[in-house]
């Protein structure tokens, strides 16, 4: 069969999809524009462009490099600004796929990078804590940026991608693996030093009533993990104070 045969049969290739980060991008500019009372003619003749082209970049998604800055001229705005505002805009993560969590669970120092930067703990505490290496935390981070936990920033700096009511999944592997190999330790604790208690009330209630203990736990999490906040916050100024 001759080339020229071949290349005609040759399946048509599908033009790429837009990137999810350029597709933000070009949304947070609409918002910007609207509520601004601008149009795209306004913009067109701003960047001396023809209408036609800017209403094909936003249709398309697809805004080069070199007008974004030229964009945020015009709206008097920076990009750093345009990147927050885009940040915030992406919904955040409320729980993984079964599939995701149970390959964190089949990788251990997978599921400890997981924990650790749940607990928003620094690259420098997680290898100085635990026996894993800079290249392997490093790695593990990766793997969490691309599960969409974390966004990865240089000098393996990153951003929690999740919201404050992330969960591991109720019948998920990770939450199977802590009943079957964490629980238990964990009670066998004595729980009689300061600052610990374990107590063990005996006794029924009213179903009824039952969904407000709920939430009074839940609550109880909440302040929980906002004073562990707090104190990261406390600790890190103190630090920044005594250099």
């Amino acid at each position: 069969m001759s080339a020229e045969c071949l290349s005609t049969m040759k399946p048509q290739q599908k033009p790429p999809e837009p990137m999810a980060d350029t597709t933000a991008l070009i949304e947070v500019i609409k918002e910007e524009l609207k509520s601004r009372d601008l149009t795209y003619a306004d913009m067109a003749d701003a960047l001396e462009m023809s209408e036609s082209t800017v209403k094909r970049m936003f249709s398309k998604k697809e805004m080069p490099l070199s007008r974004i800055d030229d964009v945020c001229r015009f709206l008097g705005t920076d990009f750093a600004d345009l990147a927050r505002k885009v940040a915030e805009s992406t919904p955040l993560m409320t729980e993984l796929t079964y599939e995701q969590e149970t390959a964190v669970v089949k990788d251990p120092l997978l599921l400890l990078a997981a924990i650790c930067v749940l607990s928003y703990w620094d690259f420098e505490q997680i290898v100085q804590t635990y026996a894993i290496t800079d290249a392997q935390c490093t790695a593990k981070l990766l793997a969490l940026d691309k599960l969409g936990v974390i966004e990865l920033k240089p000098m393996n700096r990153y951003r929690l991608k999740v919201a404050k009511t992330f969960r591991w999944r109720s019948d998920g592997p990770i939450r199977g693996y802590f009943m079957q190999n964490v629980v238990g330790e964990y009670f066998a604790g004595r729980f009689d030093r300061e600052g610990e208690t374990l107590l063990m009330v005996h006794g029924n209630i009213n179903r009824a009533v039952a969904p407000n203990f709920v939430e009074r736990i839940q609550r109880i999490g909440q302040d929980f993990a906002a004073q562990h906040l707090a104190d990261k916050k406390w600790m890190k100024n103190t630090a920044m104070v005594s250099l």
